[in-house]
Parts: C-alpha cells; sequence; structure tokens
C-alpha cells in the first residue's frame, strides 16, 4: 500500500457502503441463482459474457467477497491489499469494455440511446472510488458522526440510484430490430373507450414498428378499463383506426399487472411460434418488464425493449418513476420469497397511468 496521507473518513465511509452494495448485491444473485434457476441479475450492473460461465462465477464471488470484506474491515493487509485490487481491478475493465461497446452499438446502429451515458459509467467510477479508497493506509474508523451519515446517504443512494440509472440508462435505449411479435403493455382506458395518452403513446409507438415491417403481429395486453371496453380493446381499436389490419392483432385481456402480462403473452408467442419479441412501453416500465421477460422466457426465445418515443413528458412522470422503485427491487427479490408475502410486497400494476 502507499505511503499516502490518511483519507477523510467520509471518503472511506462513502466507499465501504459502495462496496457494501456491490459486493452484497453480487453474492446475493450468485446464492439466488444455486435456489431459483435464472435469478441472478448481475448482468445489469457488469456484463461479463465474454467470459466462459465458470470463471465468470469464480471472479463474481471472489469479487464479491472482498468487497463485502472491505465494507467491514477497510484497513487491509498487503495479501488482502493485493486480493482486492486484482479482483476489483479485473471489475473495472470488463466496466471499461461494457462502456466501448455501448458506444460502438451506438455508432453500428445496432441500438438507440435515449441518454449517451451507460450505465456501466457508473460502475466504473464506483469500482475506482473503492480501489483509490483500498490505498489509502490507516483507514479512519466508520462509527463517527460524519461517517456514519456518509454510510447511509451513500447507501441510500445506491438503493434509490441503481432502478434509477436502469430507468435511464437501459429502459431510454431503443433495441428495436426484426421480431415475430410486437408486444404493448396496457395503460389507462377512459369510461368513453378513449386511450389515456399513456395508452395512446405506448400503441401508436407499436404501429410505428408494424408500419416499419419489424414484425407482424402486435399483441395487447392490459386489463379493464374504467368503463366496458377493455385496455386491450381499446388500443386494439386506436391501431386499426391508424391503418393496422385486425387479422394483424391479438389482445391478452387478462394482463392484469406486469407478471401476468408476460406469462400470458409468451404462452399466446408459444402458440404462434413467435421466438422474438418487441416489447414496447414507457421507459421507467421496462428494467421491471425486461426482468420478468428474462426470468419467464423459455429456450430460444429472445426479448428487446422498446421505449415509447413522447413528444412530452407525462404529468404525472415523477410519480411512475417513484413507483417503479419499489416495484423493481420487488420483482427481483419476489423468486426469493413465499409466495404469499410475495405477492404482499409487489407494488404491481401496469394499468394505472
Amino acid at each position: 500500500m502507499t505511503n499516502s496521507p490518511r483519507p477523510p473518513v467520509v471518503a472511506v465511509a462513502a466507499a465501504r457502503a459502495l462496496a457494501l452494495f456491490l459486493g452484497a448485491f453480487s453474492l446475493l444473485n450468485l446464492l439466488g441463482d444455486r435456489l431459483v434457476p435464472g435469478f441472478d441479475a448481475n448482468e445489469w450492473w457488469i456484463d461479463l459474457r465474454l467470459c466462459p460461465h465458470r470463471p465468470r462465477q469464480l471472479l463474481l464471488l471472489a469479487a464479491a467477497v472482498s468487497l463485502l470484506c472491505y465494507a467491514v474491515s477497510p484497513r487491509l493487509s498487503r495479501v488482502r491489499f493485493w486480493i482486492t485490487q486484482v479482483l476489483l481491478g479485473a471489475l473495472l475493465l470488463a466496466a471499461l469494455i461494457n462502456i466501448g461497446s455501448f458506444y460502438i452499438l451506438i455508432f453500428r446502429g445496432v441500438i438507440h440511446a435515449g441518454v449517451l451515458i451507460p450505465f456501466s459509467l457508473a460502475i466504473a467510477g464506483a469500482l475506482a472510488f473503492i480501489m483509490y479508497a483500498a490505498c489509502r493506509p490507516d483507514p479512519p474508523p466508520l462509527w463517527s458522526g460524519r461517517g456514519v451519515t456518509a454510510f447511509g446517504v451513500v447507501l441510500a443512494a445506491c438503493l434509490l440510484g441503481a432502478p434509477l440509472g436502469q430507468m435511464f440508462c437501459f429502459g431510454k435505449t431503443d433495441y428495436r430490430r426484426r421480431a415475430d411479435a410486437i408486444i404493448v403493455l396496457g395503460a389507462r382506458v377512459f369510461a368513453d373507450g378513449q386511450v389515456s395518452d399513456a395508452a395512446g403513446e405506448r400503441t401508436i409507438e407499436a404501429v410505428r414498428l408494424y408500419r416499419a415491417g419489424l414484425a407482424p403481429l402486435i399483441i395487447f395486453s392490459g386489463g379493464p378499463g374504467d368503463g366496458p371496453i377493455s385496455e386491450p380493446e381499446a388500443m386494439r381499436n386506436y391501431a386499426i383506426h391508424e391503418g393496422v389490419p385486425p387479422e394483424a392483432i391479438l389482445l391478452d385481456p387478462r394482463g392484469l399487472n406486469t407478471e401476468a402480462t408476460v406469462r400470458n403473452t409468451l404462452a399466446l408467442c408459444q402458440l404462434r411460434g413467435a421466438t422474438h419479441l418487441l416489447v414496447v412501453s414507457h421507459f421507467y416500465h421496462l428494467p421491471r418488464i425486461k426482468m420478468a421477460y428474462q426470468r419467464a422466457a423459455g429456450a430460444g426465445q429472445e426479448v428487446w425493449t422498446v421505449p415509447v418515443h413522447s413528444p412530452y413528458m407525462l404529468r404525472r412522470l415523477p410519480q411512475y418513476m417513484l413507483r417503479e422503485i419499489p416495484a423493481l427491487w420487488a420483482y427481483y427479490l419476489e423468486p426469493l420469497l413465499p409466495r404469499r408475502q410475495s405477492r404482499a410486497l409487489r407494488p404491481d400494476s401496469h394499468s394505472l397511468e
């Protein structure tokens, strides 16, 4: 370790909070995947798919343990110091490769990013900061007033910022490409059968994809409307008015929430032999949708998300985004919870907009 001045308590506390969050999240994914196959969501923060599966898992496990050990005890022996630096350096290199891949895909036109800053950039910054803090000798104790405050603030920022980062960085990225079907998640329909702004925008986006020849089939999913016309029916009527032939539309009237929509639409697609799917919704909703489809999709099924391109901001957008933060964490944890408890913990409806 270097003979640098003793670092400030706030910096060390912040680094330990970051290490605790990343280490705990990585370890929970690895252990959860042993209990529930498909639970592992480590790709949401670091994409190591270039590495074979077993070495990838071992690297993440070793890095997670190292991060947690640093969070608990930042005073590192020489051996611990070098192990920590090598492991975090490997993850930092992977994050930098992820950043490069993001911009290459944009340059090639494979994806269209609404935000030109990848989530991996924040991950790279966090890893570099932890590595820097771990280099400082004689770390101050955490349990001072400023240290506890900094630790709590940074940990809370991670819990709130991770979902928000996914909404903006992943949710606003358009992955449209040729597929077999377009799935549209429902939103509010008024008593007179008119679609709300959210439902209308989702429908129009699906119509654009259909007109571009990206898929021959649209599936509208949703629940009851405010009146006798359901969300899928109203969206179908709107799509037909915009020129989509009725025979190119299927309905799922029992898509009462995201989980039901995923289950029902995958079943419909399986009957139609549709394996490559585009899913349309607003950007704040798409990380949770992608997670649900990844866990439920069968072998050979691929799902890509397409955000609505709205000319203006929805009036209640801040409320929807705040609602998605606990919803995303609840969906993430649900497979590990008893069924009854998991349903009670999940604030789950995509039909409130």
